[in-house]
């Protein structure tokens, strides 16, 4: 069996691509590059520099590579600058996510895994984030991710579509040395680019009403999100019908001060994190419950903090200098 993987190149993407090598399943990967590198993709994977956009080219590839499902990541992933950037953002996520859609059903491909997003729920007023609570995404990419759960299921009405949305947050670490964050906008990356850089690493407000004043957040690691997403594809293709939205979330959440304290551990870099001011539209507090994946989808944090802020310091250094 083969599966397209959209945006293959990416962090998460690439991930992605080695998990399901790992169970058996080969992987045809499409990206432009605005955000990915070849050199996360292995050699013997077939890849196709393409937007998402060029639904001909998406079409061809799925026929000609014999395609029966594909997993959907590509796209404009930057929330924050989704708002300086609204145009772009919804034709990247979707109209891509449109293109892709219309290149699956010329080429008789219905079966399809979401790469969704929490920001859909903007900023909840719940201590435990699930499926059922109401979205009401704050930006420009949140509302596109919410936007393509909608194109997936109205397709579904109209034509067969076998589908299922993956809605995660903050997703970090590595699983192996090669692939790592290259986000300018991710916490992991930023702390890490400061400490290689010789920078102190800066706390944007530690004044919220959680324990420690500083933000809490949902941490999971990129490896268990993979898998993730490999049983999905997996029980698709066995014909299982699944839910529409699943959050892949710990049910525990991690404050920013302790990700700081785990980092100073993990690379014996002692430092006492800047103070910044709020950044503008960042709630206290984000953290999803991931007991409907763990019922249907083998959900489950397999990685501790310490373990994700390791591996993500590890793969970096193995690119440093």
């Amino acid at each position: 069996m083969t599966v397209l993987v959209t945006g293959g190149a990416g962090y998460i993407g690439s991930h992605i691509v080695r998990a399901f090598r790992l169970a058996g399943l080969d992987c045809v990967v499409v990206d432009d590059f605005s955000s990915g590198h070849r050199e996360f993709v292995p050699d013997d994977v077939v890849l196709i520099d393409s937007n998402i956009l060029d639904t001909a080219v998406v079409a061809k590839a799925m026929v000609e590579h014999r395609v029966e499902a594909v997993v959907h990541l590509a796209g404009f992933k930057y929330a924050g600058v989704s708002v300086q950037r609204p145009l772009h953002t919804y034709e990247q996520n979707v109209q891509g996510t449109v293109s892709l859609l219309q290149a699956m059903h010329e080429a008789d491909v219905d079966k399809v895994v979401f790469s969704s997003s929490a920001a859909v729920y903007g900023t909840p007023d719940v201590e435990l984030v699930t499926e059922a609570t109401a979205t009401a995404p704050e930006s420009p990419y949140g509302e596109s991710k919410l936007i393509g759960e909608w194109l997936l299921r109205d397709s579904a009405r109209a034509f067969p579509l076998h589908h299922t949305s993956l809605r995660y947050f903050n997703v970090v670490g590595s699983a192996v040395p090669d692939l790592y964050d290259t986000s300018p906008h991710n916490l992991f990356p930023l702390v890490i680019e400061a400490l290689l850089e010789g920078r102190t690493p800066r706390i944007n407000g530690n004044d919220y009403p959680t324990p420690d004043g500083t933000c809490v957040r949902d941490y999971i690691h990129v490896a268990d999100l993979a898998d993730a997403h490999v049983v999905a594809a997996q029980k698709l293709l066995a014909g299982e019908t699944l839910e529409p939205v699943y959050n892949l979330g710990s049910g525990d959440g991690v404050s920013v001060r302790e990700i700081m304290t785990a980092v100073a551990e993990a690379t014996g870099i002692a430092f006492e994190p800047e103070i910044a001011d709020r950044r503008p539209g960042d709630p206290a507090r984000i953290v999803a419950s991931g007991e409907l994946a763990s019922r249907d989808l083998d959900w489950t944090m397999r990685h501790s903090v310490a373990e994700m802020v390791k591996s993500a310091w590890d793969a970096r250094q193995a690119h440093a200098g």
